[in-house]
């Protein structure tokens, strides 16, 4: 009957659920000593960082981020590769822009001001890294940096909000997230940079960035294809999307997407050969359909659009951008813009 207890117990105890690991992030009452509860936050990311990064035991983790600014000063570095499809490691913000109660005032803003370091083309800063699978960012608000970015003519300063560097690495998903620059003030190179696969950009918005997303390189094997979808990217001033040779065309998600204002609409590497389709999205007041991309420093003169297959892509008109910081829709579509029927922009329900 002991044996017959025991066993059932040991049952019971294996199909438990695994406990969630779930941190609280507040710059403003938050202290790095604190447990991390809602009650008692952590007050930065690094932290959290740190502590998520120790933890071995199985499981997802939840790193909740409250309003106001949250300031990088060292690039937050996701390492402990233990999440899977169902048990993810997700970056978020406490209320989500399909919350009743939420207002553009309400997103995290995520300021990267890391020290610069060396890179190809003259130095960049790097905000938040996940070097591990499986993760899920959702519901921030993204600056440029502080730093100027020209150097000289050889060399620039560059900053990547998001950045993943393993080409092996996979699912990443950035999920209705708003990255605003300025050219001129604080410059965002570019919001999204991957390695790897299974990048997607989803009901996300790019203002004024030079570069909204690049789907960098692989390591030649298989993985999750990539996607980019219900998204807004305006005023961005050298691409609206950027694919690369190990961007696999044949099954890369383009569709409800909106590039408005922006230099050349689809950048590939010099050489490319891929092909790609994209489907009931606005291209709209662009400078170039298509163009090439080598590096920090490439031109982008246009080039044959022949690679590019579009069905049900509007190319003419104007996109309108709402300016009032009162408004819900804030540098989203103005109500009554074109395009308003894509339903391209942060919000999941309409």
């Amino acid at each position: 009957m002991i044996k017959c207890t025991l066993s059932l117990l040991l049952l019971a105890m294996s199909v438990l659920p695994v406990q969630a690991e779930q941190l609280y992030v507040n710059p403003r009452v938050g202290n790095d000593s604190n447990p991390g509860i809602q009650a008692q936050p952590l007050k930065t990311m690094m932290e959290a960082a740190k502590r998520v990064n120790l933890n071995k035991e199985q499981g997802a983790t939840t790193i909740i981020l409250s309003e106001g600014v949250h300031l990088l000063t060292q690039t937050v570095v996701f390492s402990n590769d233990k999440y899977s499809l169902k048990n993810r490691l997700v970056i978020r913000a406490e209320v989500m822009p399909d919350d009743a109660d939420w207002t553009p005032q309400k997103m995290p803003v995520v300021v990267t001001a890391v020290p610069l370091v060396a890179g190809v083309g003259g130095e960049e800063a790097k905000g938040i890294q996940p070097e591990v699978s499986h993760v899920t960012i959702e519901g921030l608000r993204f600056s440029g940096s502080p730093d100027y970015a020209y150097m000289d003519g050889q060399n620039l300063r560059r900053s990547y909000p998001i950045w993943r560097n393993g080409k092996k690495l996979d699912d990443l998903l950035v999920t209705q997230c708003l990255f605003a620059g300025d050219v001129d003030v604080l410059p965002l190179h570019v919001g999204v940079i991957a390695n790897g696969y299974g990048l997607v950009i989803d009901h996300c918005v790019f203002f004024n960035c030079k570069n909204p997303v690049v789907f960098w390189q692989t390591d030649g094997g298989s993985g999750s294809p990539n996607a980019m979808r219900y998204s807004l990217v305006y005023g961005c001033y050298f691409s609206g999307v950027w694919t690369t040779q190990s961007t696999r065309g044949e099954d890369f998600d383009f569709h409800h997407n909106i590039i408005a204002n922006s230099s050349t609409v689809w950048i590939r590497e010099k050489g490319s050969t891929r092909r790609y389709k994209a489907s009931d999205c606005i291209f709209a007041d662009y400078t170039h359909l298509a163009g090439y991309g080598s590096g920090p420093l490439s031109g982008n003169d246009a080039t044959s659009t022949d690679f590019l297959e579009m069905k049900n892509v509007q190319t003419t008109g104007t996109v309108k951008i709402e300016k009032d910081q009162g408004k819900r829709n804030y540098l989203q579509l103005a109500e009554g813009s074109m395009g308003s029927s894509l339903q391209a922009g942060l919000f999941k329900r309409h």
